[in-house]
């Protein structure tokens, strides 16, 4: 991982939740459409883990994408993502809601984005990350950009920068420990 700097450190102890972008976030932008027009994503079993690991430590996660895609509702479902809003045409409007919805403040949320339609939010969240392969616009807007690329082990990076600064490393590895005894 990265060196985390003193800002970077102090926005992350603040987060209880972390919002999702799917494509080129959660995989690797690409989406392969077979000739059926059936849609298929790959997903990152380390991001999953992550994720995971987050929300066994309290730290939820959502999921808001424009594009809309069994295969997320699945990944989402298999996860213990219970927000998941899909299709979504104006994502800071979406944004808005979810935070009045849950109480929080802007502080509170972090978000991960790959591209321009993910500015907005970006530029409001508490802490603002980007993965490493983003549209090069967004690096000057973040609070951290990952060195890992969208699909291939981002999320999982932000999940355990969160947890270590948050403290709470230690104590979801030994929960991992104590689910396989």
């Amino acid at each position: 991982m990265k060196r985390i700097s003193s800002d970077v450190r102090s926005k992350a102890k603040n987060i209880v939740f972390l919002l999702l972008d799917v494509d080129g976030v959660l995989t690797d932008g690409r989406i392969i459409i077979d000739d059926r027009g059936i849609e298929t994503k790959h997903f990152n079993v380390r991001d999953g883990q992550g994720i995971s690991l987050l929300l066994r430590s309290g730290i939820d996660v959502g999921i808001l994408t424009s594009r809309s895609s069994p295969t997320v509702r699945h990944r989402a479902k298999d996860l213990g993502i219970s927000l998941v809003r899909q299709g979504v045409r104006d994502k800071l409007a979406a944004y808005q809601t979810i935070k009045r919805q849950r109480g929080l403040k802007d502080a509170q949320i972090s978000y991960m984005g790959d591209d321009i339609v993910d500015l907005a939010i970006l530029r409001r969240v508490g802490f603002a990350v980007a993965v490493a392969d983003a549209w090069p616009g967004l690096s000057s807007v973040v609070d951290y950009v990952t060195a890992g690329e969208g699909g291939d082990g981002a999320v999982r990076e932000i999940a355990e920068l969160l947890l270590k600064v948050q403290r709470k490393w230690w104590a979801a590895i030994a929960q991992l420990d104590d689910t396989r005894r």
